[in-house]
């Protein structure tokens, strides 16, 4: 019985899980043959025994990864949006039917697929999407510095290039730096105390004007 329902699936719709995938297979009609619920660590395992096929998955985490592994085992997987699957999607939502609307987007010939990224790609990807977050936490600890020194009466302008330089290399550090600086826009020396936002240490900041300079008598 498994040899005959194994010779006529022609597609299959994967929603992946993160532990358990729901599968929804079509045969050449379009008729559902096979309804399962898999866990990770047999998807990979019962396909193999299947004879190549298409196999439709929503370009989601570890789509990729899921991807390349069945395409070595001789299937045609494809990786498509998931805003493209949401129209074939019928009734309340579940498991099983997103598997079912994925298995029918897949066989759309108007459907617009994504490629499959090789290992390489996800690392340059990640890199980038690492050095983003770092970025925008860099951003968000200088307004951070910026509203602390407004409120004791010190304006720089906004922009890395005008923060004050030692905390430009502090923000990596979680914790604000000792060392002063000079600060253009103010012309004050700053010091920031170090210390911590937990226990009995607090964060300090100091102010300490600048000797004025007295111009030098024209001859």
């Amino acid at each position: 019985m498994s040899q005959k329902l194994n010779a006529v699936i022609a597609v299959i719709g994967i929603d992946i899980g993160k532990n358990s995938f729901h599968l929804v297979g079509h045969d050449h009609r379009g008729a559902i043959v096979l309804r399962q619920k898999w866990s990770r660590g047999q998807v990979e395992t019962r396909l193999a025994n299947l004879p190549p096929c298409l196999i439709g998955m929503e370009a989601c985490v570890g789509a990729h990864h899921l991807s390349r592994r069945l395409q070595m085992l001789g299937h045609d997987a494809r990786l498509m949006p998931a805003k493209y699957v949401r129209p074939y999607s019928k009734g309340q939502k579940n498991d099983f039917r997103d598997a079912e609307a994925i298995a029918e987007a897949v066989q759309r010939p108007t459907m617009k697929f994504v490629a499959t990224k090789t290992a390489d790609q996800l690392d340059l990807q990640a890199l980038h999407r690492v050095r983003e977050r770092l970025v925008s936490q860099r951003t968000g600890i200088i307004n951070q510095i910026r509203a602390f020194l407004l409120e004791r009466g010190v304006a720089v302008r906004q922009g890395l290039r005008f923060c004050v330089p030692s905390c430009r290399a502090s923000w990596l550090h979680l914790r604000m730096c000792c060392r002063p600086a000079w600060c253009k826009s103010s012309r004050t020396w700053l010091a920031t105390g170090a210390g911590s936002t937990s226990g009995s240490r607090v964060c300090r900041v100091r102010s300490r004007p600048l000797r004025a300079r007295i111009p030098a008598a024209s001859a």
